[in-house]
């Protein structure tokens, strides 16, 4: 079979490799469709820890189960599939455990066409999903419902803020709080993405690349509940100006490192939170997957690729005008 493996640090390379022998426990899965993540070119480029070369990358993933090696499963077998990711996450729902780690790196992922998955690793497609729209879920669509739900503990009429619109995870925790019956704002560097999101839903937004402060938004739309973010850094004192009183910032990345200082004076006067995150539980996965279905949610799609292509679309993934995921049909 044909799978993207990690050759050496800083080198992928598309290989013939052997098809996967089963074990207890396993299945395995006919991949369909995959999907570029940011985890994924951090792998390539070696910026992650733990790296193991000779390893099949790939952490988002959809397609049919061909095979089980227990009895037990068969009731699998043929059924459309979603992989969760996850790996020994652990028994608290608070935090993952120091076994955790992500399906693609150190034990090999998605980028193939079959991957052997534990069993419980397997969840039935949201039947209005096509295998293209389900494989952008995983890692993405995890990230955004705990941030927004667990973290941010997000209800219906709140003011949400979401950062850098157009992003994976970005997209989510839009799509993610709109059906959940919040007021949804974001912010880009680009209008057009702003016009999208606006046509999308979104009651305002913010270019960043334009306008030096948060103000105009801020007085105009009261204040926010909660606010979703990725990159940090400076701007992270224009979201405290801008929350409400007992007000939340959940993040799940650090793009634009550390901030050379914090408001802790605001902070602590308005009773406000600044909470991190990152992926989310079994359990999340499943409420996520359960919560995509009841409200039909279909992710944005940037462009659809063949999996052909994999390898020399890396350098797509932080293009500043991609709204959504690339995909890949397998």
């Amino acid at each position: 079979m044909k799978a993207l493996v990690l050759t050496a640090p800083g080198q992928i390379e598309m290989k013939e490799v052997p098809v996967p022998v089963l074990s207890t426990g396993k299945a395995l899965v006919k991949i369909k469709a995959v999907a570029l993540n940011r985890r994924d070119d951090w792998i390539r480029e070696g910026k992650y820890p733990n790296i193991k070369t000779g390893m099949i990358m790939g952490s988002d993933g959809a397609g049919v189960v061909e095979s089980v090696h227990d009895d037990e499963h068969k009731e699998w077998i043929g059924k459309e599939v979603v992989i969760n990711p996850n790996i020994d996450w652990g028994q608290s729902p608070d935090v993952q455990s120091t076994r955790y780690t992500v399906l693609g790196m150190p034990v090999d992922g998605t980028f193939a066409e079959y991957i052997a998955v534990p069993v419980d690793r397997l969840h039935h497609k949201p039947f209005h999903l096509d295998f293209l729209q389900a494989s952008a879920l995983p890692l993405g669509g995890l990230t955004a419902f705990r941030a927004l739900f667990r973290k941010g503990e997000l209800r219906a009429g709140q003011n949400v803020l979401i950062s850098g619109f157009g992003g994976g995870v970005a997209q989510f925790a839009f799509l993610f709080a709109k059906a959940a019956d919040a007021n949804v704002y974001v912010t880009s560097g680009s209008d057009s993405k702003i016009e999208k999101a606006i046509k999308m839903g979104a009651k305002g937004g913010y270019n960043y690349k334009k306008q030096a402060t948060f103000d105009e938004l801020w007085k105009t739309k009261g204040g926010f509940d909660l606010i979703i973010d990725s990159a940090g850094g400076d701007q992270i004192n224009n979201f405290i100006k801008m929350l409400r009183p007992s007000g939340k910032i959940v993040f799940y990345g650090a793009t634009n490192g550390k901030p050379n200082n914090v408001d802790f004076y605001r902070m602590f006067w308005n009773q406000l939170s600044l909470l991190g995150t990152t992926m989310g539980s079994d359990q999340e996965f499943q409420e996520m997957i359960a919560f995509v279905s009841k409200h039909q949610i279909r992710p944005m799609v940037d462009s659809i690729r063949p999996f052909s292509k994999l390898m020399e679309s890396f350098a797509d993934i932080a293009k500043p005008n991609k709204v959504g995921k690339i995909v890949f049909q397998v």
